[in-house]
């Protein structure tokens, strides 16, 4: 059974720093791209980072520069580092898992099957 979990999330202040990891189990980690999306209050999802099995990553512009996604395959685990953290960052923010490696026409993300339960992120101004 494939397993995502989310840890990390809590309330931080405006330009602070916040490390999120996503365990993952039921599946050969290192295979798949993964990546970070949020939903924020009251606006739909987004997925803003990611990261092929190559190690390869991608960003939204929103958050490049500030956000820096990564994994540890041997521990089967994919991690986020957000910094610079402003109050639009609030989310709660999910991994997920890709279907495959084929990026989703128009775009450098992917199609998903998985996804965890997600963890909040609250920043205050």
């Amino acid at each position: 059974e494939v397993q995502l979990v989310e840890s990390g999330g809590v309330l931080v202040q405006a330009g602070g720093s916040l490390r999120l990891s996503c365990a993952a189990s039921g599946f050969t980690f290192s295979r798949y791209p993964m990546s970070w999306g949020r939903q924020a209050p009251g606006k739909g999802p987004e997925w803003f980072s990611s990261i092929d099995s190559d190690g390869d990553t991608t960003y939204v512009d929103s958050v490049k520069g500030r956000f820096t996604i990564s994994r540890d395959n041997a521990m089967n685990t994919l991690y986020l580092q957000m910094n610079s953290l402003t109050p639009e960052d609030t989310a709660v923010y999910y991994c997920a898992k890709a279907e495959g490696s084929r990026y989703v026409a128009g775009s450098r993300f992917y199609d998903y099957d998985y996804w965890g339960q997600g963890t909040q992120v609250i920043v205050s101004s």
